[in-house]
């Protein structure tokens, strides 16, 4: 299946309410796990919050709880998607002897073919959030994912009956004062320079210099070449061509070893 053309991801906040109890986080993860499981299986358009609910086995109510609709959740797994790819880059660059240049170039690259090989809907959403369909809601409005009657008395604000059923409670007090649940980072640019700016940083830091301007601009750059060369071997190979992958890191190399060593 051929990756979705990314746009910038929506900006209503991505989560309606933060979890604060870990029994709503569980939840929470239950449900961007069963986004990403489907995500592969029908691929974007034909996912419904109904059933992701099913396939996480919550109550409706669960997911309108989080999420407005579905390009709400799918920007939440984008973030979180993002959240794990720092975090492995992290654990790469950690090792010991310390990486150079040209050995983090080849983590931060390594990771994302990684992720793009075993880490579920990432193929189709990485980083952003696909192309609205046409006529789809691209904001946060509750009900926009479905035809009619979907979801039919889950919608508002997602905490009528919230959570009733097998997995446990009402609702009733569940997260208690956690607001509206709104990240800053859900109030996101383009998802590109999202990951440039956490990999500016992680190899900075790595590297003992400055993430400077010049380096900012350069890590977008690689980024956004990346991103465009790694989407070409995956549409090649489903694997990811190697002989394309092979492009990419020397041109990575070529462009930020000189300005990172």
């Amino acid at each position: 299946m051929d990756p979705v053309p990314q746009t910038r991801p929506p900006t209503a906040p991505a989560l309606r309410r933060a979890p604060v109890q870990q029994r709503s986080a569980e939840r929470l993860a239950r449900i961007l796990d069963a986004c990403a499981a489907l995500l592969d299986e029908t691929g974007y358009e034909r996912l419904s919050t109904r059933a992701v609910a099913v396939r996480a086995g919550v109550p409706i109510g669960s997911v309108y709880r989080f999420f407005g609709n579905k390009r709400a959740m799918v920007a939440a797994l984008a973030l979180r998607n993002l959240d794990r790819y720092a975090e492995r880059v992290s654990e790469r660059l950690a090792v010991t002897p310390p990486l150079d240049a040209y050995g983090a170039i080849d983590g931060v690259l390594d990771e994302f073919i990684a992720m793009k090989r075993t880490v579920p809907g990432f193929a189709l959403v990485d980083f952003g959030v696909p192309a609205a369909a046409p006529g789809e809601v691209s904001g946060g409005t509750a009900g926009g994912d479905g035809g009619p009657g979907d979801d039919a008395g889950a919608r508002g604000d997602g905490r009528s009956g919230d959570d009733a059923g097998p997995d446990g409670g009402t609702g009733s007090g569940d997260d208690a004062g956690s607001g509206d649940g709104t990240d800053p980072r859900d109030e996101v640019e383009d998802p590109n320079r999202l990951v440039a700016e956490r990999i500016c940083g992680l190899l900075a830091a790595h590297l003992g210099r400055p993430a400077d301007e010049e380096l900012h601009r350069k890590v977008l750059v690689g980024v956004e070449t990346a991103d465009a060369l790694v989407r070409l071997a995956f549409r090649a190979d489903p694997a990811g061509d190697p002989a394309l992958v092979d492009e990419t890191r020397l041109l990575l190399h070529a462009y930020l070893g000189p300005s990172l060593s």
